[in-house]
């Protein structure tokens, strides 16, 4: 008898109340993928732009969002010894040319599971595949930031933003985060944010008061929008990354380098793939939550609820990682 499996899936672009919960199959295994058994998935922008129909033509329909997913190996054809594990997945496609994890079962490329040995919750868990690949990639590869360096968030009460904020105070960085709601700022410093900036779109004078000499690194979340602004945070020498937009402005309307970018700032990106989130570093991380010395807050949600925490996103209204629990 075929097993079938709780699911949420888009059908095409729309509100979120587009997002129906159906009854499918459970996907069949096959070598080179695994099949994870979902006990959570965080939420993620990237999964709001394909709902909103701003993913491009990689996307086809009907189709189960979500880039992430967190579980236990149900079935993995070329290792059984994973059959049991738990394992996170992410990127790679899920959710956009494959189905994703907003699902009680997922069928996911190898490549894209990461394995991980913890006592960490589900939720907290899920909270973390892609949101620490993200802040960890930017943090080494895109600012190559070092211990007790100053940096800048731009973008502080993401998931992305309280992350790096919270791997910056375990690195013994002076950390600046921005805002737009001041009623925020005490979520910033739980999690480690050193000073706030309430950002009203221009905040290079007010972190020059703070930094004169300008941040040693930035990481923007915001988009091209405030890029500019956030360069001009950066001491000579320093490096901004690229990371997400937020505001939703993706490209930089007639760029001229050398007018745009400080004389000697370094401007790089970053994008990852579960590959450049080492196994060691999810298991360190995970610890370090389950143990209280790094604090990133989530707010869970039933499946049930998914049409509310996409609305939720859309609107900003959560200072928190938004996590779907499964079962």
């Amino acid at each position: 008898m075929t097993r079938t499996m709780r699911a949420v899936v888009l059908d095409a672009p729309g509100p979120p109340e587009a997002l129906q919960i159906r009854s499918l199959p459970v996907p069949a295994p096959r070598p080179g993928w695994v099949l994870l058994r979902v006990e959570a998935f965080g939420l993620n922008r990237s999964e709001l732009h394909t709902r909103q129909g701003l993913a491009g033509d990689s996307v086809t329909y009907p189709r189960i969002l979500g880039i992430e997913a967190t579980g236990v190996v149900e079935a993995a054809p070329d290792d059984p010894a994973w059959v049991g594990r738990t394992a996170v997945a992410m990127m790679g496609g899920m959710g956009r040319t494959y189905d994703g994890g907003y699902a009680e079962y997922t069928l996911v490329p190898k490549s894209q599971v990461v394995l991980v040995d913890t006592e960490l919750d589900w939720a907290r868990l899920g909270a973390l595949p892609e949101v620490l690949q993200t802040a960890y990639g930017s943090m080494t590869v895109g600012m190559d930031a070092h211990d007790g360096d100053t940096i800048l968030v731009r973008g502080g009460t993401s998931s992305v933003g309280m992350m790096v904020a919270a791997l910056g105070r375990a690195r013994g960085m002076r950390v600046l985060a921005t805002t737009r709601h001041a009623a925020r700022a005490s979520a910033l410093r739980a999690v480690g944010v050193t000073d706030v900036l309430v950002d009203g779109g221009e905040i290079a004078g007010a972190v020059r008061e703070l930094v004169p000499g300008g941040v040693d690194a930035a990481v923007e979340l915001v988009g091209a929008a405030t890029l500019r602004d956030t360069l001009r945070c950066t001491r000579k020498g320093g490096t901004v990354c690229f990371t997400g937009m937020l505001s939703g402005v993706w490209t930089v309307p007639e760029f001229y380098p050398i007018e745009f970018i400080p004389t000697g700032v370094r401007l790089t990106a970053y994008g990852g793939d579960a590959s450049d989130l080492p196994s060691h570093v999810l298991e360190e991380v995970a610890a370090a939550v389950h143990a209280g010395t790094i604090d990133l807050p989530v707010k869970v949600y039933a499946m049930d609820e998914i049409a509310q925490a996409h609305d939720d996103m859309e609107h900003d209204r959560v200072a928190a990682r938004q996590v779907v629990r499964v079962r």
